[in-house]
């Protein structure tokens, strides 16, 4: 590439929310880089896997109504990519009846007219069967909710990007930014320059930042992924409109529990702690902690009796998360033609069609299509600090 040829944009991280940002840029006609440091596929991330959940179900409102927008966006890449991305099983989602935490998303559902259907404990095993749903537990379907086919998605979204032109080089890792009215992107191939960068690069996101004085208070965890097998195959499979499912808190731990039913590996259903234990992403799997594992075994033996309360098969993926698990869109505070989406706490996935488009406003300077203070950069002010 010649020294002279400017980008409109360069992407910083090929993952969901990336692969969307510059789709949305080539959509408007921008003259868009997407980078990503590893050979595409890879499972390094956050954003690989075949599956994830799709809801509705929030505590906050505002994750609610831009969900709204999202399903759209999916069935528009569907429509435009030609493949199915989404698969309607429904939500099931339970917790302590009178806990805020499920009061709060019970009253977000019925209050966005979010089609739910409310289980009683005399009907729960004929919708159910199968689960033990614990005393003094609530329980609601989210109907339209259901699986995204994650791989399938994120190869989707590239493939329309190259198709309106844009650029992807893979296996090249960002080893300088170097901030001005035209950005200096220095890779381990070659030198970039573009007016805007847009850094999405999950849990390397710090790491890219502190090239130009900055840090965000971002932590990286890793997450087991574990699937259970079926003691009778199908029990719990799509075909038998087993539902994805969470569980708010549970007699083993106060932290969620979900699962989504088998589809992917034919009798292994996925049923995850969502939480992990802290890592650098360089270095992912010197953290060999399995307390979550120990946890999973218990709810599943007592709870999900077709399962053999083992796990056949963990896998690992990676959150970043935020103080207060809201995801950040925002500018650098010093450099306004570096934008930052980051920070997706372990439930952006299915946001991403969405964020890709409100990175993309932000890039282009337009007033966003959705009010973006809670993910604003100045709720951290005390935490966040410059790397200089």
């Amino acid at each position: 590439m010649s020294a002279q040829q400017v980008y409109d944009c360069v992407v910083i991280g090929a993952g969901v929310q990336g692969s969307f940002t510059a789709y949305h840029l080539a959509k408007r006609n921008r003259k868009t880089l997407l980078l990503e440091q590893f050979v595409l596929p890879h499972s390094r991330g956050s954003s690989h896997g075949q599956t994830r959940i799709i809801r509705k179900a929030y505590e906050e409102d505002f994750y609610t109504r831009m969900m709204e927008e999202s399903y759209q966006q999916w069935a528009q890449l569907e429509k435009e990519a030609g493949v199915q991305l989404y698969r309607q099983t429904g939500l099931l989602f339970m917790g302590p009846e009178n806990s805020s935490n499920y009061l709060l998303v019970k009253n977000t559902l019925l209050k966005n007219k979010v089609p739910t259907v409310i289980l009683r404990r005399d009907n729960f095993h004929q919708h159910i069967p199968n689960v033990v749903l614990t005393e003094g537990d609530g329980a609601l379907v989210e109907v339209t909710a259901g699986v995204l086919f994650a791989d399938r998605a994120l190869k989707a979204a590239q493939g329309q990007f190259q198709k309106l032109g844009g650029v992807i080089r893979d296996n090249e890792k960002v080893t300088e930014i170097k901030p001005g009215p035209v950005v200096m992107v220095t890779t381990s191939e070659g030198v970039y320059h573009a007016k805007s960068v847009i850094i999405t690069a999950g849990p390397w996101t710090n790491k890219l930042l502190a090239h130009t004085g900055f840090q965000l208070p971002l932590e990286t965890v890793k997450i087991n992924v574990c699937y259970w097998r079926e003691r009778i195959p199908g029990t719990y499979g799509v075909k038998q409109r087993f539902p994805c499912f969470v569980l708010t808190e549970s007699l083993e731990t106060k932290k969620h529990i979900y699962g989504l039913p088998s589809n992917e590996y034919p009798g292994l259903v996925k049923i995850c702690y969502h939480m992990g234990s802290k890592t650098d992403p360089d270095y992912r799997d010197l953290q060999t902690d399995k307390s979550d594992i120990d946890i999973l075994k218990r709810y599943v033996a007592r709870c999900i009796p077709g399962l053999i309360p083992e796990p056949a098969v963990v896998e690992s993926c990676m959150y970043t998360l935020t103080p207060d698990r809201h995801f950040v869109l925002d500018y650098h505070p010093n450099h306004s033609n570096i934008v930052i989406g980051a920070g997706f706490s372990g439930h952006g996935f299915k946001f991403g069609p969405l964020v890709g488009k409100l990175l993309c406003e932000l890039t282009l300077g337009e007033a966003p299509s959705f009010d973006l203070s809670p993910f604003r950069l100045r709720r951290f002010q005390s935490k966040t600090k410059s790397a200089l």
